[in-house]
């Protein structure tokens, strides 16, 4: 429906009511009968109250109102044939109303039906050629009303569409935080679970390697409510070389081996961030699921590309399908022109590469 008010889509039919200044001009100046008179003014309200119902429902979404405009149609020609030249600019009325309600095969037959009224009428009192405007502002009003029309749909769908798409946004930023939020938490509730429980092992026969520990699970859970923090603010980003060197601790503390290219490379900002997204879902996978020795993560570079690939020595990829981080992860290299890939490594494992494309301005050379 048009979202704009009734008495808003109304008002551009009030102007045009200016015309009926001549009709209550004949009504009061031309003598008749008292009962002419009456019937013809309530005749003149029952036109004009009928002719504003039809631009409630200008915008063409409520169904054609076929029986306001017959009855439009009706008291308009009847008033104008009856009383004379003075009624016959209730023929304005007729084509306007044509113009806003009907459907579009049917407006100009109409239109031209109610000029041709208007030209009929003035013309039996041979005053065609001082009234000669009357049936040319049937058809411009006509026109003029076509027009706004159209505006009037349009806007409409303009205020669907916008709405559609805050919709979208909405939707979109949902799904962009469900994900921020499974990749930072996932991460680092792996970390605190992991090392809680060598904690608790350890408590009886190394106590103080075990408080060790417990300091590490207090520093990672700080850590991850200042990522979420940063999260929430929209500020979060994870750069390869900070997730190469938390991956290293975490996976340390599992008892698996990292290796890894240092230095990092300098790479530009979302293509460091997507790699260091990589390297997280990677340990993330590793310390729930593949009970891996040994980790290996390979940066290559070239003209126009950079790839990054961590392997493990695991029990590989299980028989469902990928999960919500690896899902996430791939809308994250998408998003920036790449693609990820995923499953049994060469040698066994799991293997996990990202090939993302590097800016012209932003090359890095191959060592």
């Amino acid at each position: 429906m048009d979202p704009r008010p009734r008495w808003y889509r109304i008002g551009w039919a009030l102007p045009w009511l200016l015309f009926q200044a001549f009709p209550l001009a004949d009504l009061a100046g031309t003598p008749r009968p008292m009962a002419v008179r009456v019937v013809a003014l309530v005749g003149l309200v029952a036109f004009t109250a009928v002719y504003l119902t039809v631009f409630t429902r200008m915008s063409g979404r409520c169904g054609v109102p076929w029986r306001a405009l017959l009855t439009v149609a009706v008291l308009g020609v009847g008033l104008a044939v009856w009383l004379g030249p003075a009624w016959s600019g209730l023929m304005i009325y007729v084509s306007a109303a044509a113009a806003a309600g009907l459907p579009e095969r049917w407006v100009w037959p109409a239109v031209v039906g109610a000029a041709g009224v208007c030209t009929a009428v003035v013309a039996t009192d041979g005053l065609l050629r001082e009234l000669a405007f009357l049936p040319v502002l049937c058809l411009l009003t006509a026109f003029a009303l076509r027009g706004t029309r159209h505006l009037v749909s349009v806007n409409a769908e303009l205020a669907e569409a916008r709405e559609e798409l805050a919709r979208s946004a909405v939707a979109e930023e949902r799904l962009r935080f469900a994900r921020d939020l499974h990749d930072l938490l996932g991460h680092s509730l792996s970390l605190i679970a992991l090392k809680s429980e060598l904690a608790g092992r350890l408590a009886e026969c190394d106590p103080a390697r075990a408080r060790t520990e417990m300091a590490d699970v207090e520093a990672a859970a700080r850590r991850a409510l200042a990522e979420v923090r940063e999260a929430v603010s929209g500020y979060r980003q994870v750069g390869l070389a900070p997730a190469l060197a938390e991956a290293r601790t975490a996976l340390s503390a599992a008892g698996t081996t990292l290796r890894a290219p240092s230095p990092v490379p300098e790479l530009p900002g979302p293509v460091d961030a997507v790699l260091g997204w990589v390297v997280r879902e990677a340990t993330t996978n590793t310390l729930r699921h593949s009970g891996a020795g040994a980790v290996t993560v390979e940066l290559s570079r070239w003209a126009g590309e950079v790839e990054l690939t961590v392997t493990d020595d695991g029990r590989g990829p299980g028989d469902g399908a990928a999960g919500s981080g690896l899902a996430g992860l791939a809308e994250r290299v998408a998003g920036v022109g790449g693609r990820l890939e995923h499953g049994v490594g060469p040698g066994g494992g799991f293997r996990l590469a990202a090939r993302v494309p590097v800016p012209a301005d932003d090359r890095v050379g191959a060592r």
